[in-house]
């Protein structure tokens, strides 16, 4: 039994390795980042076209060059930062309804940076505050995106920036049936409309005007960016992306994490047919330009004052535009949930194309961090997404997947479980050799071997099993943690969002001790020992009780133990993960049942369960 004891060591390593992680690196790291938030300052700032000519190269034109490619000047200010509220009311604004998103826009500066998420709550609560994704400059979590021109170097015409006031052509609010115009005129000739619609989800569109009927020609270029003052609150897990994100032409995808953009201070990218923006765990703001559009885009940190600021923003081709002449430039801002029926999935035919189909973007269902096994995570998803359109609960969709990959494994889970019966039938004679050649191992193995070849057993055949179930538990594992749909999707009972921990726990007697135990410090967290966490503990408990027990002492302690290890290491693990590893653990121990009694091997569940509770008490009554 060498190669199954090798494989259980690694098992219980690999956990403990998991827990040596959790507590010295992620949970210092969380704190880390807490205390720097906390730490941190905000000041009032806004952004204007940059005035610096040595960011990045100019570009490749015969006409005069913008003062910087790149729009970006952020400017530091000594007022303290008001409420959202506040900030909202300090000027004239165009309010925007639509079925998923509510706010505002700007007529200072023209920008959208008022957005609420209507349909997703902070809490399972429905009655809890919608989800903020922008918020104005001077309150106290500036986000925001803007559009605009930027003057060729030399050029003396007058822009508008984000001290500008806009007018709005007509009277209404933006909705999905109504764009809105606003109106500036410079003085000097220069007239600029900017028409911005918006669908039912979460897909502005914006078109930028400009007509001379100044004296002299004058060259622009096109300009958007998104605009996030202060280091947001991250996941801090390597398996899910919070940042800067965007898929740039033959770039390819291009991520950068708010620490490694605070390192490299500004990264370039010539680029056509790409898109850009900002990615939270559940929500994104992304520009998407014309995908025949030539892009000088851009990624950058800076630090004003003590607010850290983070942008993306692109500069396409410049426009000369004669007198009597008008210039136009489109393009179109995504601000919203990552839903994967909205953003689209990527998938030989089946899942929802959304706006990566319907944009024909590149690449823009990588918006949704489907990691390296996106070939596993995205039938995941489908197939879950499938069953809840039939039973409108995920968790019934996690059991019924649970028992659809048994089905897909059957044949070799059946191998695996009647290679295992006959080991079992061959325990006696394994004992026997122990008896034979209790001082030479050596030989023991080699009539072991025998054995095996005779019986035509695979000694590692138990691994199977265990093998096919890592990559399904984590694809279900990034699923539960990435996708939107699973956030606050319910099960039954106590079980309100399947993507968090089990809200229960034995060490407040499920609620009837009033203090939380996971506040304590250094053993805390591996305190949140909720009731499916237990029943799991309990199914791998009995997994276990259903083979014979282990001669040797060494492989019964780790029997014995890892359930309980187990048990703890997932109880802060999402519960829609615990109840499939329970689940799971249940059809694996009535399937290799059944396979035993085919092959005329007793199962010793019961016998095992008796014989621990009986050994018990014969050793207390000697």
């Amino acid at each position: 039994m060498t190669d199954s004891r090798n494989t259980i060591l690694a098992v219980i390593l690999s956990g403990l390795v998991l827990l040596g992680w959790q507590y010295f690196f992620n949970i210092p790291q969380m704190e880390k980042q807490r205390a720097a938030q906390l730490a941190q300052s905000q000041s009032q700032t806004t952004t204007k076209p940059a005035q610096d000519a040595g960011n990045t190269a100019a570009p490749q034109t015969a006409t005069p060059a913008p003062s910087a490619n790149t729009p970006s000047t952020v400017q530091s200010s000594s007022a303290a930062p008001v409420s959202r509220e506040a900030a909202i009311a300090a000027g004239p604004r165009v309010k925007i309804e639509s079925p998923r998103v509510a706010g505002s826009i700007s007529l200072k500066g023209a920008r959208i940076d008022d957005l609420s998420l209507v349909q997703f709550r902070e809490t399972v609560d429905p009655t809890s505050p919608p989800i903020v994704l922008y918020s104005p400059s001077g309150s106290e979590n500036p986000y925001y995106a803007e559009f605009g021109w930027v003057a060729a170097s030399g050029s003396s015409a007058k822009m508008p920036d984000q001290n500008t006031v806009w007018q709005q052509d007509g009277t209404g609010s933006l909705t999905p049936g109504h764009p809105v115009t606003l109106k500036y005129e410079n003085g000097d000739g220069l007239t600029f409309r900017r028409t911005i619609a918006i669908d039912g989800r979460y897909l502005f569109t914006i078109k930028d005007d400009v007509t001379n009927v100044g004296t002299t020609p004058v060259t622009l270029y096109p300009y958007a960016l998104i605009s996030r003052h202060g280091a947001p609150k991250v996941s801090g897990y390597y398996i899910l992306h919070e940042g800067l994100i965007g898929y740039l032409g033959d770039h390819g995808l291009q991520e950068y994490t708010y620490k490694k953009i605070d390192e490299a201070k500004a990264v370039s990218f010539k680029v056509t047919n790409g898109w850009l923006g900002i990615t939270d765990k559940y929500w994104a703001s992304a520009l998407l330009p014309d995908t025949s559009a030539q892009l000088q885009a851009r990624y950058s940190s800076n630090l004003v004052g003590n607010v850290r600021t983070y942008q993306t923003d692109y500069l396409e081709d410049p426009q000369t535009i004669a007198i009597g002449g008008t210039g136009s430039a489109s393009t179109r801002l995504f601000a919203g949930a990552k839903e994967v029926s909205v953003v689209g999935i990527n998938f030989p035919l089946l899942g929802p194309a959304g706006y990566n189909k319907q944009l024909e973007l590149n690449h823009f269902d990588l918006l949704i961090d489907w990691g390296y096994f996106y070939f596993i995570t995205k039938p995941m998803f489908l197939a879950l997404d499938f069953f809840y359109n039939f039973f409108g609960n995920f968790g019934i969709s996690i059991l019924l997947v649970t028992v659809l990959v048994k089905l897909i494994f059957f044949p070799l889970a059946n191998k695996s479980y009647a290679s295992m019966a006959k080991m079992k039938s061959v325990q006696p004679q394994l004992a026997a050799l122990k008896e034979r050649y209790p001082d030479d191992k050596v030989k023991q193995q080699q009539e072991m071997m025998e054995i095996y070849k005779k019986e035509k057993i695979n000694p590692i055949a138990g691994c199977l099993p265990v093998a096919l179930q890592i990559p399904v538990f984590f694809s279900l594992y990034k699923v539960l943690f990435v996708t939107i749909d699973m956030r606050h999707a319910p099960f039954y009972g106590w079980i309100k969002d399947l993507s968090s921990p089990d809200p229960t726990n034995l060490f407040t007697l499920f609620g009837l001790l009033h203090y939380d135990p996971t506040q304590l410090p250094m053993f805390g967290h591996y305190l949140a020992l909720g009731v499916w966490p237990i029943i799991m503990g309990i199914t791998m408990w009995f997994q276990f009780k259903l083979n014979p027990t282990p001669p040797d002492p060494t492989q019964k302690m780790i029997f014995s133990w890892m359930p309980l290890i187990f048990t703890f290491m997932l109880a802060g693990f999402p519960a829609g993960l615990v109840i499939y590893w329970a689940w799971n653990n249940t059809l694996s121990v009535c399937q290799q049942s059944l396979i035993m009694r085919r092959n005329g091997v007793k199962v010793e569940l019961f016998d095992n369960l008796k014989s621990m509770f009986f050994s018990k008490k014969a050793e207390s009554n000697t």
